[in-house]
């Protein structure tokens, strides 16, 4: 009988335990030791396994449990670092669940710190007296629920590591999963004054002035710089996904991916790599792990890697980019790549500036880096068909149209229906906010080529390139046999006497007459569009009919 699969399993004891498939990432602790680094933080996307890596890393260290059969089989305990197996006090909170509004987000804040408070319950029994007048302070009054605030929390991590050190006689291994989702998520929802104060000296105690700090291995999606969690830190380490340190241990190389598929009988073809390789990660090729566990279990080569909570964060993002992000944004459309200057190291919310949200896209899983160009200058790309998938909904939303209309209008061209493409485009043209953008026919022309980013997967989409004897508005160049061509012409009057029919057929013509359709082989639609304002027609005519 199979292994069952890990979907959704966060917890490495329970992982082993209940003998689920796994991939042995052990090592990440002998390099967490070599490194000796007092704060180390390593940005990744959601769903790369962060959680379960610290959950394995806490099992490892922690003094209080007994992990031998745990890790009887693993990489880590054919190391020197196997005599150390649960011998430091460990503290393991994940802030993952921290979202939503504000009470939620204090609320399991605090849940978290209390579960760490009662499973050491036991070395609080022999406190000084003004220990004990700080324990009770934070039992009675930092940590009440019914506190709806996190202005009173500042020193609740510091100060049980400054017990556990002594009662164990030996300094703390902190782990923090996901830390900066409650940054994120209040800054989103508009209440990042709030909380801030709170969570950034509750950090900044644990991590910058605790004497009772080991080691620390945070993991989020981004780094929070302006809170000073990080300054004047001993040697703090910030691995981005484009540092060659832990580049291996989130997520699944080649031989992991086949190695999987080949158990569960599947294999490694080029319709999986198309779905979801593409990630590169230091100087490794990386899969998403979520993707290829899902993948394996449903046996159905679909996306399965909808990150709703970077969604969101990206969306907003967006709604405040300037005009150079506006350009970037539509030569990666275009091109299917975008070389440009990209920082990785500052949360786009903190420094609102094109290079820090290029640099959230890449951290938050939605945009890859394939190639450096020279320092803070790269070649970005979709990573795969999965991720192009769910950028379309980023694309609707950026466009300010419909997901629904898009998906329409696209569909008719895959499938010929003139009827389902003009009707799904006038849908999309009277549903815009205002026909004051669209005031010339390169307007129309720049909106359909931001749309369509949809078809990138099925389509070469090819812009104001001469083709013939003059420059054509758009060619989608069919990428598969069963796909007809098209080339689309744009026309455009600001006389509401115009015929748009007449304008629709003289664009027509002037594909024909241009010979736009050169090089394209197999099945060619013209499509010639003649508007005023929202008002649209359409001549639909196959080549050589």
């Amino acid at each position: 009988m199979k292994k069952a699969l890990p979907i959704g399993i966060k917890n490495y004891r329970k992982l082993k335990e209940d003998d689920y498939y796994s991939i042995d990432k052990s090592l990440i602790i002998k390099e967490f030791l070599d490194r000796k680094t007092e704060v180390t933080l390593i940005t990744r996307p959601r769903r790369f396994g962060k959680t379960l890596n610290m959950s394995m890393m806490a099992e490892f260290f922690d003094i209080t449990k007994d992990s031998k059969e745990l890790f009887k089989d693993t990489k880590i305990m054919k190391t020197e670092y196997a005599s150390i197996l649960n011998q430091y006090p460990t503290v393991f909170i994940s802030f993952a669940d921290a979202k939503r509004n504000q009470n939620d987000i204090v609320k399991e804040i605090k849940l978290q710190l209390r579960n760490e408070y009662d499973r050491y319950s036991h070395i609080f029994n022999n406190l000084t007296r003004f220990e004990k007048e700080e324990y009770e302070d934070i039992i009675n009054h930092s940590l009440k629920l019914s506190n709806k605030t996190l202005d009173n929390i500042s020193n609740v991590l510091s100060f049980l590591m400054k017990i556990l050190e002594k009662y164990y006689g030996k300094r703390v291994m902190v782990f923090i999963d996901e830390y900066d989702t409650p940054f994120i998520e209040a800054h989103v929802g508009k209440f990042y004054d709030e909380i801030r104060n709170g969570l950034a000296l509750l950090l900044h105690n644990a991590l910058k002035t605790s004497d009772s700090l080991q080691y620390a291995l945070l993991t989020g999606i981004q780094r929070v710089a302006k809170e000073n969690i990080f300054s004047d830190l001993n040697n703090p380490v910030v691995c981005t996904v484009n540092d060659k340190r832990y580049s291996q241990y989130f997520g699944f190389n080649e031989d992991e991916v086949k190695e999987l598929l080949k158990y569960y009988g599947f294999e490694l073809n080029e319709q999986v790599k198309e779905m979801y390789d593409g990630y590169h990660i230091g100087d490794n090729e990386i899969y998403n792990p979520w993707s290829l566990i899902n993948y394996a279990d449903a046996k159905e080569l679909k996306p399965y890697w909808v990150n709703t909570s970077a969604n969101k964060m990206i969306r907003y993002a967006m709604s405040k980019a300037d005009a150079s992000f506006k350009d970037g944004y539509n030569k990666l459309m275009i091109n299917g790549y975008l070389d440009t200057r990209v920082v990785l190291e500052t949360s786009f919310y903190e420094v609102s500036t094109t290079p820090c949200l290029w640099g959230l896209f890449i951290n938050a899983g939605y945009l890859t880096i394939e190639k450096e160009i020279r320092a803070n200058r790269y070649r970005i790309v979709i990573p795969n068909q999965e991720v192009a998938e769910d950028f379309q909904s980023l694309t609707a939303y950026y466009l300010n149209v419909s997901d629904t209309y898009l998906t329409d209008m696209f569909d008719g061209l895959r499938l010929e229906d003139e009827n389902m493409f003009i009707e799904a485009y006038q849908n999309i043209l009277l549903t815009m906010p205002s026909y004051h953008d669209l005031i010339s026919e390169n307007s129309y022309h720049m909106m359909m080529l931001g749309m369509s980013a949809w078809l990138s997967n099925d389509y070469e989409i090819i812009s104001n390139k001469e083709a013939g004897v003059g420059r054509c508005d758009i060619i989608l160049k069919a990428k598969k046999d069963d796909l007809a061509s098209y080339i689309i012409e744009f026309k455009y009057s600001d006389n509401e006497k115009e015929d748009l029919d007449k304008l629709a057929n003289q664009a027509v013509k002037q594909i024909k007459d241009n010979k736009y359709d050169v090089g394209l082989d197999g099945k060619v639609i013209y499509i010639g569009l003649g508007h005023y304002h929202k008002q649209v027609k359409m001549k639909w005519m196959e080549k050589d009919s």
